[in-house]
């Protein structure tokens, strides 16, 4: 009966031994896999930041419309400015003090020339009509796009939920990195960029992940 009860326990320590192995396996894995799909969400969501600070700069505000920001980068030609100081006569002030020259200092704005959008940030290729889409995870998967108003200043968000992203993985590992408060993690459910909360343009991811937020 002793060798069968050893021989039992050996089985139990071995299975044992295996599961936590492939757990530890699995979570190694699982994270090496979000760092690589995370990293080009990223690129992506850089992308549709920059498209949609040329729109505003172009319009005064954000818009929460892709199919807008695309026939935006494909067409429009952003104008380059110069500014420069002038001192001309004033003629009113002149006239007040009797005849006496007095002058004034205006403000002139040239347009020099205009870039293309399209050939700034996408380098004259197409690339920039698939900005809408995820790229990775859930086929077909698009970010979620918004655009307002807060206090007054023209915010905007792009965002992806984490399970979308990983969508094939674990669902247990998915809802723990969900969770992630870290200085190293990217915080909350979701991938994004820019906030309706708050004023900025920032992502949501640390350095470690992408070379620059």
């Amino acid at each position: 009966m002793k060798p069968v009860i050893n021989l039992l326990l050996w089985a139990l320590i071995i299975y044992l031994g295996y599961a936590t192995f492939m757990s530890v396996y699995g979570e190694i894995q699982f994270n090496k896999l979000k760092t690589k799909r995370y990293a080009t969400v990223i690129e992506r969501l850089k992308d549709v930041r920059d498209a949609e600070l040329a729109y505003k700069d172009l319009h005064g505000k954000y818009t929460d419309n892709f199919d807008t920001l695309i026939k935006f980068i494909g067409e429009a030609e952003i104008p380059i400015l110069q500014r420069r100081d002038s001192t001309i006569l004033d003629v009113e002030a002149t006239q007040r003090f009797g005849g006496v020259e007095t002058y004034k200092t205006i403000v002139l704005i040239d347009t020099l020339s205009y870039y293309s959008v399209k050939d700034s940030l996408f380098g004259g290729t197409d690339s920039y009509k698939n900005i809408a889409n995820v790229g990775v995870g859930e086929p077909g998967a698009k970010f979620k796009l918004q655009a307002g108003m807060l206090d007054d200043i023209p915010v905007f968000e792009a965002s992806v939920d984490k399970s979308i992203i990983l969508n094939d993985q674990d669902k247990n590992l998915v809802a723990q990195e969900k969770q992630v408060v870290s200085v190293d993690g990217v915080n909350g459910p979701t991938l994004k960029v820019g906030s309706m909360e708050q004023i900025n343009t920032n992502g949501n991811w640390p350095q470690n992940f992408s070379k620059e937020q």
